[in-house]
């Protein structure tokens, strides 16, 4: 397994499992029974951590939408380019380090962690489109 393979897919299991901190603070808020309702007015909010979080898992799986179909074109395309080995391992590094900070409510960081990856995206696509 390339760490291209790895680093995605590592990433797709981080970001099939992040919700699990912001549900268990819903059940913690607002108890089993709470947490399983339908969003409504009466329910108490959830703290503000698990609301960035949720905010967190959200880009994650916007920016795993772009970078993914990318890394499946390069193991077709670049099997033996190690450039998106790298870009695997700092679009995880990133995403995982944003959604944290995210949490934790550090804004400069987040946005340069969230750019991080980003720009791992960006240059795995000019990458398996021969631009770089």
């Amino acid at each position: 397994m390339s760490q291209l393979e790895f680093y995605t897919g590592l990433s797709a299991v981080w970001i099939a499992i992040a919700w699990v901190p912001y549900v268990l603070d819903r059940m913690l808020v607002r108890g089993i029974s709470g947490a399983m309702a339908n969003p409504s007015p009466n329910l108490a909010p959830q703290s503000d951590w698990a609301m960035r979080a949720k905010s967190a898992h959200v880009v994650a799986i916007q920016a795993f939408s772009a970078f993914a179909p990318l890394a499946i074109l390069a193991v077709i395309r670049i099997p033996e380019d190690n450039y998106p080995n790298i870009l695997a391992t700092t679009f995880f590094i990133g995403i995982f380090a944003h959604y944290v900070i995210y949490a934790l409510g550090i804004p400069v960081l987040r946005t340069l962690c969230f750019a991080l990856a980003a720009l791992s995206t960006l240059a795995l696509g000019l990458r398996v489109l021969d631009l770089i």
